[in-house]
């Protein structure tokens, strides 16, 4: 295990200790879980331990995915997932780290073998842009699909997207007991259309809050929640000397504001996902137990820093945190 594994892994163990109501078990087979699994937790930096944006939602025999970036399809093979079996994926905005996985998902679950093997359209639920985005894909990856129809005798099945497209806050998805609400957040004045999402399934409910700048949507949306999922921005102060990085900061939220999300919306279990944590040769990444510190600052409640492959089980009794490999 790496040592930021190891950091993160103390992190949920002092969590896990001062905060009876999140324990660790072994995954539960129950037909009726509710589990929100961070299958991403970076930014768009090429790391082997956080892959980029992707959180996976299991909801009964629901399986759907917010974004899908860097890594989806391996994070979904090494929790045993078939690709085919995600029935939606619902898009927070455009920024490549949140959907270069697509054409991924999209065509490695479309082939015949067990790790594919869709029979039904690919569902695409997004703001504005989710059907140029499939458009261009479709274009971009014509030979590809052409040759494999030609070659492998695919059929169309389990190709073709299906594509729905939202522009404002609002329920976007209704089946079986689950529901999905999208709410617009503020990624900054040029990165826009930017949602969070709400998801509810038997008397339990989880807030992602996408890419953002502080932001009342989220509280509105995450208050009492037994899951929110904040993302987070935090570097050493030698680098906000940087133009490029006031830039980048400007479009995210700090440990301290994202604390004072979590103090107002008074979530069950708060947790950090998409952490933008720059470093440098000579200037270090600032690392979970200090952004634990710095949100410390505004918030007193349940925390945890998020790692590829975290789950949380929502529970009658509360908020139960796996750790990589226990599933």
């Amino acid at each position: 295990m790496s040592r930021f594994f190891q950091r993160a892994a103390f992190v949920v163990a002092i969590v896990s200790a001062c905060y009876s109501h999140i324990a660790t078990a072994q995954v539960t087979s129950d037909q009726n879980v509710f589990r929100v699994t961070l299958l991403g937790t970076g930014a768009p930096d090429p790391s082997p331990e956080r892959f980029s944006a992707c959180t996976l939602i299991e909801a009964g025999a629901h399986k759907i995915l917010i974004d899908a970036g860097r890594g989806a399809t391996i994070r979904l093979s090494q929790l045993h997932i078939p690709l085919g079996s995600i029935e939606v994926v619902f898009l927070t905005h455009y920024h490549s780290d949140h959907t270069i996985g697509i054409p991924d998902l999209w065509l490695t679950g479309w082939l015949p073998p067990p790790f594919g093997h869709r029979k039904s359209p690919f569902h695409v639920i997004g703001p504005t842009g989710a059907v140029e985005l499939m458009s261009n894909l479709e274009r971009a990856y014509a030979a590809d699909i052409k040759i494999r129809m030609a070659d492998q005798k695919l059929t169309r099945e389990g190709l073709d997207p299906k594509v729905e497209e939202f522009t404002k806050d609002g329920l976007v998805y209704d089946s079986d007991g689950l529901r999905v609400t999208a709410f617009e957040v503020n990624h900054g004045d040029e990165v826009k259309p930017a949602f969070g999402y709400r998801i509810d399934y038997a008397g339990h409910s989880a807030v992602i809050s996408g890419d953002t700048r502080f932001n009342e949507n989220v509280i509105k949306y995450g208050t009492g929640t037994d899951l929110l999922v904040h993302e987070v921005f935090a570097v050493k102060p030698e680098l906000m000397k940087n133009k490029a990085i006031q830039t980048i900061a400007a479009h995210h939220v700090t440990p301290q504001e994202a604390g004072t999300v979590f103090s107002r919306a008074h979530p069950k279990l708060a947790a950090f996902t998409h952490l933008s944590v720059i470093g440098t040769p000579t200037i270090p990444s600032v690392t979970p137990d200090e952004i634990v510190a710095q949100t410390r600052e505004t918030y007193n409640g349940p925390l945890v820093v998020g790692e590829d492959l975290m789950a949380f089980e929502l529970e009658a009794d509360g908020v139960v945190v796996h750790r990589r490999g226990q599933r």
